[in-house]
């Protein structure tokens, strides 16, 4: 898709507070109000604005711990039913699929060391297929950002 300067000032802008009123964008570039939401639509349509979101701060709410568990499973085959079961645990945030030593890598949000423990023993862990576990404890994330225009 071929954006222009228009679309960067619009896409930047909502990146860095999705909040902002569409006529103060339409302020800033010059142009209509309705022209910005035909952009916004034409943008959405091609797929590059993906969703929009409001952020929680897990921590506010006593999600403290932040862990990458990378899973090794018995075999390949065993990747979709896997998924589906991770999908069931609510505080699994998200799962790739990856080359390398791990067939899915996950990110968990908990509460404390305890929770950890019992989604890895007690959730994971007894998923048939699932072979083996390698975690690791995020200490502090210095990096969260949005791939740049």
């Amino acid at each position: 898709m071929k954006i222009d300067g228009i679309d960067k000032v619009i896409i930047r802008t909502l990146v860095k507070d999705a909040r902002t009123p569409i006529l103060s964008i339409a302020r800033e570039v010059g142009i209509s109000g309705a022209a910005i939401h035909q952009r916004l639509r034409k943008l959405e349509k091609s797929k590059l604005i993906e969703d929009y979101r409001m952020i929680i701060n897990p921590k506010s709410i006593g999600y403290t711990i932040t862990a990458f568990v990378g899973v090794y499973l018995d075999a390949s085959h065993q990747l979709t039913t896997t998924i589906k079961r991770l999908k069931e645990i609510p505080e699994i945030i998200e799962s790739h699929y990856t080359t390398g030593n791990y067939a899915v890598f996950i990110k968990i949000l908990c509460k404390n060391n305890e929770s950890l423990m019992h989604i890895l023993n007690d959730k994971i862990q007894p998923i048939k297929g699932v072979s083996k576990l390698e975690t690791f404890i995020s200490l502090n994330q210095q990096i969260d950002r949005q791939v740049r225009l």
